[in-house]
C-alpha cells in the first residue's frame, strides 16, 4: 500500500510538471500520502476513530482530484482510498465511500465524464473486491494456523492422557500379579522355615512351590514392562489354577454357560479373584474361600470371591489393590463392591458385561 500511494504521488507530480496540473494539488497530496502511510497503524487499533480517518482521507483525495483536473495520479489516489476503506470500514460504508466517486466528473462533457467516472468506479471497485479476497485469505490462513495450534494442543493432551492411562494400567499389572505372586511366596517361605527342622519334605515342597511363584512373578514383570498380554488358559482353569495356591482351601464354583469375553473383561475377571484371595491370605485369617464365576446373565458376568474370616476395612496396599479393580470395573462399564458377609467373612464381587 504505501508503494502503490507514493506511486499515485508520483504520478501526480508528473502530470503537474508535464501536463501544467495545478501545482495546488501537491499540498494536499503530500498530506494524503503522509496520512494514508503514517496515519493507518493508528487508525487500525482506534475502531472508533476509523471513519474520521477516511473522512480525512476523502477530503483530500477530493481536493487533489479537483486541484489537478481529474489526473490519473488523483485517481490512483482515489483507488488507495477505496482500498484503505475496505480495510478498515464494513462493506456497507465501503459502499458509500466508492459509489459517489463516479460524481466528481460531472462538471465534465458528458461522454467523456460517463467514460471517466465508470472508469474510476471501475478501478475503485475492482480494488475493493481484490482487498476483500485478500482479507479473507488472510482470515482463512490465520483460522487454519489456529486450528493447527489447536490440534498441537489436543495432540499433546492426548498423548498426556494416553501416558496416564497407561502408567495406572502397568501400575495394576505390577499389583495385581507381581503383589499376589510375591505373596505367595512369602508365605511359602515362612511356612517352610517353621517346619524345616521337624519335617523337610514338607518344607522342600514349600520351597518348591516358592520358587514356581517367584518365577511366576518374574513372569509379570515380564509381562507388564513389555505391555504385551501372554496366553492364558480358558477363565474357569485359571481361576482353578489360582485356588491351588491360594494359601487357605479355596472351592471354585461356575454357573450358567462358560462363554467367551473380551480379554479385558476376563483380564478383570481374573485380576479380582488374585486380589481377593490375596487379601483372604493377608488379612482375613479364614478357613475357606469360594471363588464363583457365574455366567447365568446373558449380559453380564459375575465374579464373588467369598471367605469366612474377619472382614476389615482395606488397609493401604489392599486398597491400592481394589482402587486398581475399581478402575478396570469403571473402564467396562461393570461395579466393584467388598462387603461383609452375612456371618462374618467378606465378600468381593465384580459385575462387567459380557
Amino acid at each position: 500500500m504505501a508503494a502503490l500511494t507514493l506511486a499515485a504521488f508520483t504520478t501526480l507530480v508528473i502530470d503537474v510538471l508535464g501536463d501544467g496540473r495545478s501545482p495546488w494539488s501537491l499540498p494536499p497530496a503530500a498530506a494524503f500520502v503522509l496520512l494514508a502511510t503514517f496515519g493507518y497503524g493508528w487508525a487500525s487499533q482506534n475502531r472508533r476513530l476509523r471513519y474520521a480517518y477516511i473522512g480525512m482521507l476523502l477530503l483530500l483525495g477530493v481536493g487533489v482530484f479537483a486541484f489537478s483536473a481529474a489526473s490519473v495520479g488523483a485517481t490512483l489516489m482515489l483507488v488507495v482510498l477505496a482500498i484503505r476503506a475496505t480495510l478498515l470500514l464494513p462493506l456497507p460504508a465501503v459502499a458509500a465511500v466508492v459509489l459517489p466517486l463516479p460524481l466528481l466528473h460531472a462538471g465534465m462533457e458528458v461522454d467523456e465524464g460517463l467514460r471517466e467516472g465508470v472508469a474510476l468506479f471501475a478501478a475503485a471497485g475492482f480494488a475493493v473486491v481484490i482487498t476483500k479476497v485478500l482479507m479473507r485469505e488472510q482470515q482463512a490462513r490465520a483460522e487454519l494456523a489456529r486450528a493447527h495450534q489447536r490440534l498441537r494442543e489436543y495432540a499433546a493432551q492426548a498423548e498426556t492422557l494416553a501416558a496416564a492411562q497407561e502408567r495406572n494400567r502397568v501400575a495394576r499389572d505390577i499389583h495385581d500379579g507381581l503383589g499376589h505372586a510375591l505373596t505367595v511366596v512369602q508365605m511359602q517361605i515362612k511356612a517352610a522355615r517353621a517346619v524345616l527342622a521337624p519335617d523337610p519334605a514338607r518344607a522342600d515342597t514349600m520351597l518348591v512351590k516358592a520358587q514356581d511363584q517367584a518365577e511366576e512373578a518374574l513372569r509379570e514383570v515380564r509381562r507388564s514392562v513389555s505391555a504385551l498380554r501372554e496366553s492364558r488358559p480358558p477363565l474357569p482353569e485359571a481361576l482353578r489354577a489360582l485356588a491351588e495356591d491360594a494359601g487357605v482351601p479355596t472351592e471354585v464354583d461356575v454357573s450358567g454357560n462358560v462363554r467367551t469375553l473380551l480379554a479385558d473383561a476376563e483380564e478383570a475377571l481374573f485380576r479380582a479373584a488374585q486380589e481377593g484371595l490375596t487379601n483372604v491370605r493377608r488379612h482375613a485369617r479364614a478357613s475357606r474361600a469360594v471363588v464363583v464365576l457365574d455366567y447365568t446373565d446373558p449380559s453380564a458376568v459375575r465374579l464373588e470371591v467369598r471367605d469366612d474370616g474377619s472382614f476389615s476395612e482395606p488397609g493401604a496396599d489392599s486398597g491400592y489393590g481394589l482402587l486398581g479393580l475399581r478402575e478396570r470395573a469403571a473402564g467396562l462399564g461393570g461395579t466393584l463392591s467388598l462387603t461383609p458377609a452375612p456371618g462374618g467373612g467378606s465378600t468381593l464381587l465384580m459385575e462387567v458385561p459380557g
